[in-house]
């Protein structure tokens, strides 16, 4: 709840970009596809059906994320989660989303929207379409949007480590460093290995420190 809470305060704080696409504040990185290296791929044609039914309940998987203490087991872990939450339950949807995928790599946003738009309407309680669609309005920059179908990710599923992730990139575009580094941690209690979200830890707390990275 307070997680929702700062969001839906840091939305109001946005909210004049919420109707257009925020630019990059001068000095940022430009987005790019690696920054959202934990968004799930498709998986492969016979993975869910080679592994239904080996696979551990949802809680389980968080609970060894949480606790290995071994990289390539965390990524495992971490890669039978990402695989439940891919796993819509309509064929439809996960045309679509398959679609808006193959749109999304060849840079082709507007295409990856009008999918996604269909994903989020025809299966609202999906949080993995709003992670995509997330992601799309990052790519195009327009971090308000991106913003608002995080905090609709984060509601259905507070733990998705790479809406997480997302927000704390946003954050750090827009020179939130304080909350992106709250963001990052959040990140690592529920991956505590995931390097990516290390390393942003260790350089906003030397930013923050006034250290050089």
């Amino acid at each position: 709840m307070r997680l929702f809470s700062f969001l839906i305060c840091f939305l109001v704080v946005l909210a004049p970009i919420a109707g257009r696409a925020q630019t990059v504040p001068p000095g940022a990185t430009e987005p790019k596809a690696e920054d959202l290296g934990t968004l799930p791929e498709a998986p492969a044609e016979d993975e869910p059906k080679a592994r239904a039914a080996e696979e551990p309940p949802l809680e389980t998987l968080y609970r060894q994320l949480a606790g290995s203490g071994d990289e390539a087991e965390a990524r495992r872990i971490a890669r039978s989660i990402q695989i439940l939450w891919l796993k819509s339950g309509s064929d439809t949807v996960d045309l679509l989303m398959e679609r808006a995928a193959q749109a999304l790599k060849a840079d082709n946003y507007p295409l990856a929207l009008d999918l996604l738009d269909t994903v989020v309407t025809l299966k609202p309680a999906y949080a993995e379409g709003w992670n995509r669609r997330a992601t799309v309005y990052y790519m195009r920059q327009d971090f308000g949007r991106s913003l608002a179908d995080i905090e609709r990710v984060l509601a259905l599923e507070p733990r998705h480590w790479g809406a997480l992730s997302g927000l704390g990139i946003i954050q750090r575009q827009l020179d939130q460093d304080q909350r992106a580094l709250a963001t990052f941690r959040k990140v690592l209690e529920v991956y505590p290995l995931l390097d990516s979200a290390r390393k942003a830890v260790e350089e906003l707390e030397k930013d923050l420190a006034g250290e050089p990275t």
